[in-house]
């Protein structure tokens, strides 16, 4: 699914696709992809693309992330998603990273953003 979703990704200047899966404690799957626009800023990951969606469906609870990307490296979520992520995601919570070959690597949540940054902070 996460492959599907990158064939959707909107990349008009950099022609690199990501997509994303994020699986809800449900069973419910929500794709997303990265979105880019001319002021760089605004752009959206394949990630956060998926997780709003799911956060906008009323999911709070998710079991798995997979991402996959044009890249010959592993397809790991940039430090703005990984914060996003950690608002809803367990540490010990899978995340598969594919490269465009869709070879994979298997990370944690806790393993992407060690002592991350949560509402336990806010108190």
């Amino acid at each position: 699914m996460a492959t599907d979703a990158r064939g959707r990704a909107y990349v008009p200047y950099s022609n690199f696709r990501v997509g994303a899966c994020l699986k809800a404690s449900n069973g419910a799957y929500y794709m997303g992809c990265n979105i880019e626009n001319a002021a760089y800023s605004p752009t959206v990951c394949a990630e956060r693309t998926a997780l709003y969606k799911a956060v906008y469906e009323g999911e709070r609870q998710f079991d798995a992330l997979a991402i996959i990307w044009d890249g010959e490296n592993y397809a790991v979520p940039c430090g703005v998603c990984r914060q996003a992520l950690a608002e809803f995601c367990h540490p010990a919570m899978p995340v598969v990273c594919a490269n465009r070959e869709g070879e994979y690597k298997i990370f944690t949540m806790g393993e992407l953003l060690p002592e991350a940054f949560t509402a336990e902070d806010m108190q």
